[in-house]
C-alpha cells in the first residue's frame, strides 16, 4: 500500500475512533461538575500532553538522525571503496588487477545479496567480509619502493579500513533497526491518555470538543507513523537503496 494512503488512514482512524469516544462521553457520561474541574484538568493534561510531546520529538529526532547517518555511512563506504581502488592502481598491475576485480565483486556482493537481507531482516552473509580481507591481503602484499607508491599503498589501506568501519556500521544499523517494545508501549500508552483526558473538560460545545479530541488525537497518530516508518533505515519511507555502491561499481566498470 502507498505510504501516503497508508498515513492517512492511521490519522483518520484514531480521528474518528478518538471523535467517537469524545461523543459519546460528552453525550452521555457523567457530566456535573466538568467545568469546575477544568482547572486540575487542565494541569494533569499540561503534565501528561508536555511529558508525550518530548518523548514522541525525542524518538522522532532520534530516528531522523539514524536514517542520516546510515545514509552517510553507506555513501563513505562507496567512495572509500572506489578511493582504494584508485590508489591500488599505483601498486603494479597484478595488485591492480585484482583489487579491481575483487570491489567490482564486493559492490555486487552489497548491491544484489546483502540489501535484500538487510531489508527483509535475515542473516547478512560474511561474502563481504571475505573479500575485504582478500583486497587487504593483495595491497599489503604489493611491493612499495618508491615513496610515492608507499603514499598510495598507505592511502589504500586508510580508504579499507574507512570501507570496514562504515560497512560495520551498515550491518549494525539493519541488525539494530526498529524502536524497542517499551518505547512502543509508552508511546502508544501516552497517546492513548493524552487523547483521552480532553474528555474530563468542560465548557465546549459538543461539536467543538470533538473537532478538538479528533484533532489532538490524529496530529499524534501521524507522529507516530512517521516514526513507524523511519525505524528501519532500508525499509518503509526511509527506504535507503544501494544506489551510492551501485553507482561505485559503475566507475570500477
Amino acid at each position: 500500500m502507498n505510504i501516503y494512503v497508508s498515513g492517512i488512514l492511521w490519522v483518520a482512524g484514531a480521528a474518528v475512533a478518538a471523535a467517537v469516544v469524545g461523543y459519546l462521553v460528552r453525550r452521555f457520561g457523567w457530566d456535573e461538575g466538568r467545568a469546575e474541574n477544568n482547572d486540575a484538568a487542565g494541569q494533569v493534561f499540561t503534565i501528561v500532553a508536555g511529558l508525550q510531546a518530548v518523548l514522541v520529538a525525542f524518538v522522532l529526532i532520534a530516528q531522523f538522525d539514524t536514517v542520516k547517518s546510515t545514509q552517510d555511512g553507506a555513501t563513505l563506504e562507496a567512495d572509500s571503496l572506489v578511493a582504494a581502488t584508485w590508489a591500488s592502481d599505483a601498486l603494479g598491475d597484478t595488485t591492480k588487477d585484482k583489487v579491481r576485480t575483487l570491489a567490482a565483486a564486493y559492490s555486487k556482493t552489497v548491491a544484489q545479496q546483502e540489501w535484500p537481507r538487510m531489508r527483509d531482516g535475515g542473516k547478512v552473509p560474511d561474502t563481504g567480509w571475505g573479500q575485504l580481507e582478500q583486497m587487504r591481503k593483495a595491497v599489503a602484499e604489493a611491493p612499495a619502493e618508491e615513496d610515492w607508491v608507499k603514499d598510495r599503498k598507505i592511502e589504500a589501506t586508510n580508504q579499507l579500513w574507512q570501507v570496514y568501519q562504515a560497512r560495520e556500521a551498515r550491518i549494525a544499523a539493519a541488525k539494530d533497526a526498529g524502536v524497542g517494545a517499551v518505547v512502543w508501549f509508552a508511546l502508544i500508552l501516552g497517546t492513548i491518555v493524552t487523547v483521552l483526558l480532553p474528555n474530563l473538560f468542560g465548557g465546549t460545545k459538543l461539536a467543538a470538543h470533538v473537532i478538538i479530541v479528533s484533532t489532538l488525537a490524529g496530529t499524534i497518530t501521524l507522529l507516530l507513523f512517521a516514526i513507524y516508518q523511519l525505524q528501519n533505515p532500508f525499509t518503509g519511507g526511509a527506504r535507503i537503496g544501494p544506489d551510492a555502491i551501485s553507482t561505485a561499481l559503475d566507475r570500477l566498470s
